[in-house]
């Protein structure tokens, strides 16, 4: 049975993650109409991840015999000035999202809940890969600058990432 204080945290990570994933889309919907397809099916697949990792802690709670409480979306922002200005809300967004992850843990580890603990692990690692991929594109456009032709070449790049739901799945935990 999960502690009442690991519940709540747990509950308002699933509301960060389903966040996320508005966020993504709301990311998606803006390339789509800037005609970056590319961009807007990165976006897309990174929206799907977030919804995953919101069920992993849907899930997490039910088989611990804790109790799911859904809240209240924010709306995301949903304009940016140009997909530089996207990704780096995209990677300090994620490392905001890093940052509940840890205190996640460091709670897990002061209530004694080893097996949140132990849960969470996965996500650390996931965050580790979420803020580099994001911060090696924020890297690219920034040396892209305006080209419009490396940004044509990025948006190809990028419209060739596929979900890989095989990780979220119980037997390759």
């Amino acid at each position: 049975m999960l502690k009442k204080k690991i519940q709540e945290q747990l509950n308002e990570q699933i509301n960060a993650e389903i966040f996320s994933g508005y966020l993504y889309y709301a990311m998606e919907a803006y390339f789509e109409s800037e005609d970056l397809n590319g961009f807007a099916s990165w976006m897309h697949v990174q929206a799907q991840e977030e919804l995953l990792h919101a069920q992993k802690f849907f899930d997490y709670i039910n088989e611990r015999g804790g109790k799911v409480e859904l809240d209240a979306i924010e709306k995301p922002k949903a304009e940016w000035d140009s997909p530089l200005q996207a990704f780096e809300d995209a990677y300090e967004h994620e490392t905001k999202v890093t940052e509940r992850i840890n205190n996640l843990y460091d709670l897990a580890l002061e209530e004694k809940d080893h097996a949140t603990a132990s849960f969470l692990k996965w996500f650390i690692d996931e965050q580790v890969e979420e803020e580099a991929t994001a911060d090696e594109i924020v890297n690219k456009l920034k040396r892209i600058g305006d080209s419009g032709h490396g940004i044509f070449m990025l948006d190809s790049e990028l419209g060739n990432r596929t979900l890989d739901t095989a990780e979220y799945t119980e037997e390759n935990e």
